[in-house]
């Protein structure tokens, strides 16, 4: 029985796709690029761990105008559409504004009608004209009200207060139960007040991401790490938009694990798949749950010394453990860690050490890997040609 080459190959090595051969000749069109992705290689030690779980004040960083309450102010500024009140005090009767009461009183006091601030952030003041007040206190109004009034007035006295605020508003929105549209109080709010007020997350903490939108600029973190990290809970300002989003966090494992039945299309488990995506359980997920997770090391094939973890890592991180970044020009670099498991402070250190969104795990073959599948190969080639001969045999 003759086998040719190309029938020798499909019987004896399966595989789910074209080889790489295939690909190539096919394609019309071939574009080679000379670059290659350069990246930086870490061991894993414990001041490694240390360092790289630290989390970073995204929040805190990006909006530090209001970075603490003590550059918040106590008393929220007025706004253009908001609703004033401006009340004058004079010292005695017979001055400049004529008392309702004449001659009742030895003071006087006028309220004048409220008025919204007009787009100028301007309201009207009999005898002194506009005055600005979008910006400012209602004792910073007040103050300037009556200095204006003093050569006119007796010893006028003006008590600016707002009326009704239509401006300084916060939206949140996104994944909450009640999206909603409020006003800061005076006293000032802060994330997760604003967040607890549109009726709290409807994800768990550790799967919701937590938008800031002001003026232009964005930032982001996780709720779970908002919770955790006091200087995440920033004040809000006026004009701000908080949008939650469910994200689930993923990794990928590659490799050399041990293959555990996938969810086929029709969602049955046990199908021909085989998952290689698998989602966090909770918000600090280390790399030694993580490879559990995956199946953990396949011991005929996996190679101990050669774990490894892919991410894209920040400068600021890779250059506090001496790492020269200069010469990438993206703050995201292509980072390599290695953790050794052929000695017991590889899981010490693989449980201290947490993965982020999108990490990927790479398990590779040890050295005799490639030796079991020759021999694997050899053995159907054996069991062919006896069945061979046996037919053979089995036909004279």
């Amino acid at each position: 029985m003759a086998l040719t080459s190309c029938s020798f190959t499909a019987e004896l090595v399966p595989k789910d796709g074209p080889t790489a051969e295939a690909v190539r000749n096919a394609a019309e069109v071939h574009v080679a690029s000379g670059e290659t992705l350069s990246y930086a290689f870490v061991k894993l030690g414990p001041e490694t761990a240390n360092a790289v779980n630290r989390t970073t004040n995204a929040l805190a960083l990006r909006f530090n105008g209001l970075a603490s309450s003590k550059s918040h102010k106590a008393e929220a500024p007025i706004g253009v559409g908001d609703v004033i009140s401006v009340t004058v005090f004079e010292a005695l009767a017979g001055g400049l504004f004529i008392p309702a009461e004449a001659g009742v009183r030895s003071g006087n006091l006028v309220q004048m009608p409220n008025q919204e601030v007009d787009s100028s952030g301007q309201v009207n003041v009999p005898y002194i004209g506009n005055v600005r007040v979008a910006g400012r206190t209602a004792k910073e109004v007040g103050a300037e009200v009556s200095r204006r009034l003093a050569n006119r007035a007796i010893e006028p006295q003006t008590i600016v207060s707002v009326v009704e605020r239509r401006s300084n508003d916060v939206s949140v929105l996104g994944d909450v139960n009640l999206p909603a549209r409020f006003f800061i109080d005076p006293s000032g709010i802060r994330l997760l007040a604003a967040i607890a007020r549109a009726g709290g997350p409807k994800s768990p903490a550790h799967e919701t991401i937590v938008t800031v939108q002001r003026r232009g600029a964005t930032a982001q973190a996780l709720l779970s790490t908002i919770i955790k990290e006091p200087s995440q809970n920033i004040p809000l300002a006026g004009g701000d938009s908080i949008f939650l989003a469910r994200e689930p966090k993923i990794f990928m494992a590659f490799g050399a694990t041990i293959e555990r039945p996938g969810v086929s299309l029709t969602g049955v488990v046990g199908g021909s798949s085989v998952s290689r995506r698998f989602s966090f359980d909770a918000d600090n997920f280390s790399l030694a749950e993580g490879l559990a997770k995956a199946g953990g090391l396949d011991s005929l094939r996996a190679d101990p010394k050669g774990v490894f973890l892919l991410r894209f890592e920040n400068k600021r991180t890779l250059a506090s453990l001496g790492v020269d970044t200069s010469t990438y020009r993206s703050d995201a670099v292509p980072t390599i860690y290695a953790v050794d498991l052929s000695v017991s402070e590889g899981f010490f250190l693989m449980n201290s050490f947490y993965l982020r969104h999108q990490d990927v795990i790479v398990v590779t073959d040890s050295p005799t890997a490639d030796l079991q599948k020759l021999l694997a190969v050899f053995t159907n080639l054996s069991q062919i040609a006896q069945g061979a001969g046996f037919l053979a045999n089995a036909t004279k």
